[in-house]
């Protein structure tokens, strides 16, 4: 374990969760999202570490409340620096904007997250905003954006917690929720194929290991994740698409990747005790606030 950080930074108080909004011109409305300051916060002077979280589909911002304690126990231990947290929200009547910029929709959430969210952000909260001192994380439909974000921006986030994601190789299975909102559309289609293995991860990675950045990667999934009843569709089993994941990043040079399978299902009794695991794995290194 590492050495706890000052006792001024790491009292062992709770943290505070603020509501606040961001105009967005990417979306032409309003950004809402919620922000998570550690114990002892204050802009004076000094730059906070920043984790991104992403929900799942369906989900809200509001979802990633109950990690606040986590977060509070966490940073008073010294597994993690003091940090600001923002979970955005999904604006779309679905909430399953998958986190990218749809060409179905016009929903540019991609855009709205990484150009405008995170130096709203850098101002607002006084985050870093080097690579070294940024993580994402996310949750399902959250998960598949945090591994996204993390491949595409390599340059702005060093750590990635990745819970349960609905990502599929090569295609989602028939029924999948995946298919039916229009975040990986075209033209008139809801889905178009070429259009979701464009923006899923195997297409990123040979992009991502040129630029030699490197990744400090958790996944993890529940062994109740659900099963799909087709035996030709098991791979798409969140569980197996999950350590998919895990064994391509793991072999690429720089990722620095681990991966658990708990007890549970698709739902917060695996994501919570995931996130504290994985929190205290890769987030430890993010710089400290100075």
């Amino acid at each position: 374990m590492r050495e706890a950080w000052p006792p001024a930074l790491a009292s062992g108080l709770a943290g505070r969760l603020e509501e606040a909004r961001l105009p967005s011109p990417a979306l032409g409305r309003d950004l809402h999202y919620l922000a998570y300051l550690p114990a002892g916060y204050t802009a004076a002077g000094r730059r906070y570490p920043l984790l991104l979280l992403l929900h799942g589909r369906g989900g809200r911002m509001e979802d990633w409340a109950r990690i606040a304690p986590d977060l509070d126990d966490l940073i008073a231990a010294g597994w993690l620096p003091p940090l600001v947290a923002i979970a955005p929200d999904d604006p779309g009547p679905d909430r399953a904007g998958y986190w990218v910029d749809s060409a179905y929709t016009g929903l540019a959430l991609e855009t709205a997250c990484v150009a405008e969210l995170l130096p709203h952000a850098a101002a607002r909260f006084y985050t870093h905003t080097t690579r070294a001192g940024r993580a994402v994380a996310g949750y399902s439909m959250g998960g598949y954006g945090a591994l996204r974000y993390a491949l595409v921006y390599p340059e702005l986030f060093s750590a990635a917690i990745v819970l349960s994601p609905a990502v599929y190789v090569p295609e989602p299975p028939a029924g999948s929720s995946t298919r039916a909102f229009g975040a990986f559309g075209r033209g008139g289609e809801p889905f178009d194929p070429a259009r979701y293995a464009a923006l899923n991860y195997p297409a990123l990675v040979d992009s991502f290991t040129a630029r030699g950045l490197g990744l400090r990667l958790f996944l993890a999934a529940g062994d109740g994740e659900y099963r799909h009843p087709d035996p030709a569709e098991a791979e798409h089993d969140l569980d197996f698409e999950t350590h998919r994941v895990f064994n391509r990043l793991a072999r690429v040079p720089g990722v620095h990747a681990s991966l658990r399978v708990l007890g549970g299902g698709h739902g917060w009794d695996v994501w919570t005790p995931a996130f504290r695991e994985g929190a205290a794995a890769v987030l430890g290194a993010l710089t400290p606030p100075e």
